[in-house]
């Protein structure tokens, strides 16, 4: 079919293993690509896939990252960009409503495996949090996280995440993730020098901007001041404004929006919501088991419990019957 000439266009509704492989396939024989998410398993390969996209810059190469659709994170990041905040100080994201119970993963051998997802909550349900975190906020320099695979449910993959992220002057982001918490949380905070966001649910956002830079607020208090604040007594809107931003939809156009987009940029170079050379290197997260050592990262085993290892990538369904856990760092 790639070979009759009457292909514009691919999207990649296949196995995670295959995204990096057809992309290749598709780009050699000058056909524009769309990878759906993630745009492979392994960073080695999605590096190749990059590569070789980068080696044909005329074909439009897009990932579906359909969150970017999201008018409240549309604007969020037009608030970051415009420096309303100030520079970002910290950014940390708790995302543990993608509850999952174990009928779920037990209603097909394809889930929470090596072989079949190739990774468990960063390659199914998180990778949108993860896109749009560093969409908003940049790509940390580098990553310590702790990854527990079988933790709360009985899988061969990772249920619950934690990662600190270090983007260099002092810059720091954290990125909490889990599939076993029923209530669950959806809050994502940005601290800027001069203001703050506050995201709940990924429905509302309370921006508070500064007047000033916060230290020039603090600088410029005496002793009264500080008095007058431990009492209650200072005026709020003296040092800062709030507002809380709300969109009828929370969705936006999603994957129809990045269809539209994707077409549009292919009839007349309308610019990419989610250009994958960018996006899918963006959110190339490192574990054991879906980031390899390879030349594009260092990994460094800094903590290790038990002696199950989560590694192979066989096709086998069976589930791991043992707990582990490990604490992975890239630089």
């Amino acid at each position: 079919m790639l070979e009759s000439g009457d292909v514009d266009a691919v999207v990649t509704c296949v196995p995670h293993f295959l995204h990096p492989e057809m992309g290749i396939e598709t780009l050699k024989r000058n056909i524009h690509a769309l990878v759906e998410k993630p745009a492979g398993v392994y960073t080695k390969q999605v590096k190749e896939l990059n590569e070789f996209a980068a080696s044909k810059p005329e074909l439009s190469f897009g990932i579906m990252f359909n969150q970017r659709n999201n008018p409240l994170y549309k604007k969020l990041k037009e608030i970051v960009e415009n420096g309303e905040i100030g520079k970002i100080r910290r950014s940390n994201w708790i995302i543990t409503n993608w509850w999952r119970p174990q009928g779920y993963y037990n209603s097909s051998e394809w889930r929470a495996t090596w072989g079949g997802e190739g990774g468990g909550v960063l390659v199914n349900q998180a990778p949108h949090q993860l896109d749009l975190w560093q969409w908003i906020c940049g790509v940390p320099k580098s990553v310590y996280a702790k990854v527990a695979f079988g933790f709360r449910r009985d899988i061969a993959v990772e249920d619950e995440v934690t990662a600190v992220v270090d983007y260099g002057d002092g810059v720091t982001g954290v990125f909490v993730t889990a599939t076993h918490d029923l209530t669950g949380t959806d809050r994502f905070e940005i601290l800027g020098d001069q203001g703050k966001i506050v995201v709940e649910g990924s429905k509302t956002a309370t921006v508070t901007r500064l007047h000033k830079p916060e230290r020039e607020l603090s600088d410029g208090m005496g002793m009264d001041d500080v008095r007058k604040l431990f009492m209650g007594q200072l005026n709020p809107e003296q040092y800062y404004t709030s507002e809380v931003i709300e969109f009828e939809s929370a969705w936006g156009a999603q994957h129809s929006g990045v269809l539209e987009n994707f077409a549009a940029n292919i009839l007349d170079g309308t610019p990419l919501l989610a250009r994958a050379r960018t996006a899918s290197t963006e959110s190339a997260w490192p574990t054991p088991s879906t980031s390899p050592p390879g030349p594009a990262r260092k990994l460094d085993w800094t903590s290790t419990r038990t002696s199950s290892s989560p590694s192979s990538t066989s096709a086998s369904p069976k589930r791991a019957s043992s707990r582990s856990a490990r604490s992975v760092r890239s630089e």
